[in-house]
């Protein structure tokens, strides 16, 4: 009786659906990529949320001094600070005084590097 049932045949496989399966693994996956931008926005949409108030200090400008130092331009309640970030932590190299200064005439904004499409339609254009 064992050995009948050790050598027996095998049952046969149940029929498997391969477009069903083949779909419900492509929704899946379709899920997890909108999951994964839904949580992208939302990640933006909080961090661009402010307080009430607003925000008091803003970065005006920065400049890499060296490797790993740089020469901040804070607005601080309407103050200007030139700060220095360095290994040994910040140090205030300078206070401006009276309100910050407002640019009559902005500086003419930098023109807009090409995206890649424009790079490879000049490089096939050259060849």
């Amino acid at each position: 009786m064992l050995a009948a049932l050790i050598f027996a045949a095998p049952a046969a496989a149940p029929d498997i659906n391969v477009g069903g399966e083949l779909l419900r693994v492509l929704l899946s996956l379709a899920a997890v990529v909108a999951l994964i931008f839904v949580a992208g926005w939302m990640s933006r949409r909080l961090q661009a949320r402010t307080l009430p108030g607003g925000r008091r200090i803003r970065c005006v400008e920065t400049f890499a001094v060296g490797a790993r130092e740089r020469v901040l331009l804070l607005d601080a309640d309407g103050k200007r600070l030139l700060v220095g970030v360095g290994q040994g932590g910040l140090r205030t190299l300078h206070v401006y005084e009276g309100a910050a200064p407002v640019e009559a005439n902005p500086p003419a904004a930098m023109p807009a590097a090409p995206n890649f499409a424009q790079l490879l339609s000049r490089w096939k254009g050259k060849s």
